[in-house]
């Protein structure tokens, strides 16, 4: 049978982004409240194409809050099966500049762990709270709303 004839099913397209939890050490967690939705999160956003994840956080954290940041380490990716995004969240340390707003972000805050998953939903308070936490990354599914696998 020719490959016309068979019904390969269409590989699935997924975008990739990436998170920075930013961490003082007053222990302190960088947050956003983003301009198009009003919701809280971590800065972050879509990793371009000839990027490295690394750089990515860097950019991101920085467009978005006027922060500098050192990239740790990878805590976590998150995968949103109603959109195909996975996202990479990497813990951060400040190392420069100033806390701005952004067209992205109508507020910029350093929140206690509690007061940042108190403002954010579930999918992104569970990235703060992994990003805390020693060990290897975390590996987790969540449909936009809520988790789905690996709590």
């Amino acid at each position: 049978m020719s490959n016309a004839r068979r019904k390969t099913p269409p590989t699935p397209l997924h975008s990739v982004s990436v998170a920075g939890v930013v961490v003082r050490e007053d222990r302190r967690v960088l947050a956003i409240r983003r301009a198009d939705n009003g919701t809280w999160e971590p800065p972050g956003g879509v990793l371009e194409l000839t990027e490295a994840p690394e750089d990515g956080v860097r950019r991101e954290v920085y467009e978005e809050t006027g922060i500098k940041v050192q990239v740790d380490r990878l805590t976590g990716v998150y995968k949103n099966t109603s959109r195909g995004i996975v996202a990479l969240v990497f813990r951060c340390r400040p190392e420069g500049g100033h806390e701005r707003l952004s067209d992205e972000a109508t507020a910029v805050e350093w929140l206690t762990a509690d007061e940042a998953i108190s403002r954010m939903a579930e999918v992104y308070a569970i990235r703060v709270t992994d990003a805390l936490l020693d060990g290897a990354p975390r590996v987790r599914t969540h449909d936009g709303r809520k988790l789905t696998q690996g709590v």
